[in-house]
């Protein structure tokens, strides 16, 4: 009898894909090597080189539009049409990566290079991956005159990284016909590598909620040869130091009980035991602060507020007359902005500090876990990765998933790019993506797309 392991592999048959991965490898490289960044690059570009593609591919010049707010900011919509016995499904990626300078850099960040088993480049994992996913997905299915049993839909957007265009927002409010689908695909999950075993497959229903606030003291100065008590800096320091000691409660909810859950089963030891404790029973205090203790675990606990950046004073030889900083906050779905800003102003104990939000927040209430979804992800994790869990996350950051969400359209993170754990480099230093990787992620996405238009 074969076994569970190599029937995975024939399954796989990466062998038989070359073709279709050349062309995945060739959009990718042409991403990478378009800058997007907000500053000096353009979406735009990047979105009428898929354009073309896609059109030389042979798709209706109809079903692909550029459109956008800005010469730069362009976002690509393609749509490739099924039968419409359900409704459409989203594949959702941004174009745009975060800033990269070559003097910081072992090589270009621009320039796809591949070394040791690895793709260099700004963008290979944060979100260009996913991109050349969607878009090789299509030419695939089009060149195998595959009949979805729903119209697809691939949105690939701007300022997911930041600046003032995002463009999942935006399509929303302009072209929201374009866009509008059951439910979306996008970033966000985790597939992750420990020690050189892949470790689990992440589905991402949920996440956090972004919202900063300015914190600011101010008075009269004064001469630094005649310093008083009333000091801007000492009030702002002595604030933030008691923030610094500060725990927000802890609050599970589906996904994150789900998390630790599964995760007790993977993983061995203590922190096993904690998870196990955690998932049942939330109020045991040892198993909390054993798990406080970690930067990832604490953060799914609860809300975090955290000092980002800081300014004071004027001149060397004078009393500061202003001091700031930022605190910037990860809200648990579903808790009040308000309250947090209230929670800042009780920890702080400083009248004279003022709390200020910076911007408004947006919500962002979790998908309900859909059984399709989850179905077809667990079968394809199965098939390719056998043995390998999946497990349901919630994104400790922010993703475009939000503004979907909001929207109407349940959205769900998934990868199939697995990572190391404990050496991620996006947004970071020579961002990189295992070369094996990314052509088992194409050939997951792209058997995922088929499982849920079939």
């Amino acid at each position: 009898m074969i076994s569970r392991f190599l029937a995975g592999l024939l399954l796989f048959g990466f062998a038989q894909n070359g073709a279709h991965n050349q062309i995945a490898r060739d959009i990718y490289k042409e991403l990478i090597e378009i800058n997007t960044t907000d500053s000096a690059g353009s979406t735009t570009r990047a979105a009428e080189a898929i354009a073309a593609r896609l059109k030389a591919a042979g798709f209706p010049e109809a079903d692909i539009q550029v459109v956008g707010p800005h010469p730069r900011k362009g976002n690509l919509v393609a749509r490739y049409r099924g039968t419409g016995r359900r409704g459409p499904l989203l594949l959702l990626a941004h174009l745009d990566v975060v800033e990269a300078l070559r003097e910081d850099w072992s090589l270009d960040p621009f320039t796809l290079a591949e070394r040791d088993g690895y793709f260099y480049g700004r963008g290979t994992t944060d979100d260009k991956a996913m991109a050349a996913a969607w878009v090789s997905a299509f030419i695939r299915m089009r060149q195998d005159d595959y009949k979805p049993d729903r119209d697809l839909i691939i949105a690939l957007t701007a300022n997911e990284e930041g600046g003032d265009y995002n463009g999942v927002q935006w399509l929303l409010k302009n072209y929201r016909d374009l866009v509008d689908a059951d439910f979306a695909l996008n970033e966000g999950g985790e597939s992750l590598i420990k020690d050189g075993k892949y470790l689990l497959n992440g589905i991402q229903p949920s996440e956090k909620v972004y919202q900063s606030f300015r914190l600011e003291v101010r008075n009269a100065g004064g001469h630094s040869s005649r310093p008083v008590k009333d000091n801007a800096i000492y009030h702002l320091a002595e604030g933030l130091t008691r923030l610094a000691k500060y725990r927000f409660p802890i609050h599970l909810n589906e996904v994150t009980a789900g998390y630790f859950q599964r995760m007790s089963l993977i993983l061995t030891g203590q922190l096993a035991a904690d998870m196990r404790l955690i998932s049942k029973n939330p109020g045991d205090k040892a198993a909390v602060a054993r798990l406080s203790a970690l930067p990832y675990e604490n953060a799914l606990l609860r809300t975090t507020c955290v000092a980002t950046r800081l300014e004071g004073g004027h001149a060397d030889n004078a009393l500061p007359q202003t001091a700031r900083a930022i605190v910037n906050c990860r809200l648990l779905p579903g808790e009040s902005p308000a309250e947090v800003r209230s929670t800042l102003i009780r920890v702080l104990e400083d009248s004279k500090i003022s709390v200020t939000p910076i911007g408004d927040a947006t919500a962002s209430n979790p998908s309900p876990m859909r059984a399709d979804v989850l179905a077809a992800i667990e079968q394809l994790t199965n098939q390719m990765w056998p043995g390998v869990p999946v497990v349901p996350v919630m994104s400790t950051g922010a993703t475009d998933g939000l503004y979907l969400r909001n929207a109407g359209i349940p959205t769900y993170g998934i990868s199939g790019f697995f990572e190391d754990v404990d050496d991620t480099r996006a947004h970071g230093r020579d961002e990189r993506l295992g070369v094996k990787q990314f052509y088992e992620g194409i050939e997951f996405l792209y058997r995922l797309v088929k499982a849920l238009s079939s």
